[in-house]
């Protein structure tokens, strides 16, 4: 493997301010959350936890690492703007570390951009790298996962890594699954295995507004990360709380507007929660059984569904895109 640091570049004052913090009498370690673009991310839960934490907390650039080495551009292509007769600018792609303060001013890292597309195992070593200089003592990544369930009812969250004891006990609906990797996952097995501190939070979200932004997964996952760490975040947790207002107002209307079809697939995925929690309750893994339409008539509903609010433009829940629900990033 070639040397992981060439991978990156610190950023000096960044650099400098990190450290020294780091290096104060008493200093605890940094947490580290981490986020990154292209994979799953139902609800553009991460994504969105990503956008508030940089629009509402100050922050500093601590590291950039080289995006030319490690995106595909002909499977992501960044956006550009044509106006009249000329280029007049170019959305460049941004991996980077950068330190942020909460609340308080504790200070905390994010490692946020778009996941990389090659050298998964020598970028997780210089994330390692740089976990290991800057005293990170927790990583923390986050995203949303479609699920079967509805709307109407608590965001449930799968977390993973080896610091569960940070989070209350939960019912976990996996046992055992083979799914297609990703750097983040990469990067949370390896760190652990390199005996670092590492913890992950799965939002689940109604599969059928998976593709849409779903403010109140965010939230969950925001809640749950400063639970388990300490930050302090009200400004982030505000700005998800009104939203998801908005957006449980905005889902209620298209469904009073939508075909009976959906509002009983809705309320077959309440049955089916009730009834799973109504088990979890009694100590029972079997629920009672409920009466639900085929996975086939399930697509077939929610496919029209979203069709339907994608022709409507800024009427829905939010954009819709690929990238932000159940479809990887290629075609």
């Amino acid at each position: 493997m070639l040397d992981p640091q060439g991978l990156y570049e610190w950023d000096p004052t960044g650099l400098v301010e990190a450290e020294r913090i780091v290096g104060e009498p008493g200093s605890a370690g940094l947490v580290m959350l981490h986020h990154f673009e292209g994979f799953i991310d139902a609800g553009e839960t991460g994504g969105q936890i990503v956008e508030k934490l940089l629009e509402h907390r100050p922050h500093r650039t601590v590291a950039r690492f080289d995006v030319d080495r490690l995106i595909d551009y002909r499977a992501r292509r960044p956006m550009m703007t044509f106006r009249r007769d000329r280029w007049v600018s170019y959305d460049t792609p941004r991996l980077e570390l950068r330190l942020l303060r909460d609340a308080t001013g504790a200070p905390f890292l994010l490692l946020a951009g778009p996941e990389p597309d090659v050298e998964w195992e020598r970028f997780v070593a210089a994330v390692r790298s740089i976990v290991e200089r800057l005293a990170v003592r927790l990583s923390v990544g986050f995203h949303g996962i479609p699920m079967g369930v509805p709307h109407t009812r608590p965001v449930g969250l799968t977390p993973h890594g080896n610091r569960l004891d940070l989070t209350p006990p939960r019912q976990t609906p996996f046992e055992e699954a083979q799914v297609p990797g990703s750097a983040a996952a990469l990067l949370e097995l390896r760190l652990a295995e390199a005996g670092h501190d590492v913890l992950g939070f799965a939002a689940h979200v109604p599969h059928y507004i998976a593709r849409s932004t779903y403010p109140d997964a965010a939230l969950t996952v925001v809640e749950s990360v400063t639970a388990a760490t300490g930050l302090v975040l009200p400004e982030v947790a505000h700005a998800l709380r009104t939203d998801a207002h908005r957006v449980r107002n905005e889902i209620e209307r298209q469904l009073a507007e939508g075909d009976g079809e959906l509002v009983a697939v809705v309320r077959g995925l309440e049955q089916q929660y009730d009834a799973m929690a109504g088990a979890e309750t009694r100590g029972s893994l079997v629920a009672e059984p409920v009466d639900l339409p085929s996975a086939d008539e399930l697509g077939a509903v929610f496919e029209r569904f979203l069709a339907e609010r994608e022709g409507e433009g800024d009427g829905g829940t939010g954009e819709a895109g690929g990238d932000a629900g159940t479809e990887g990033r290629r075609p």
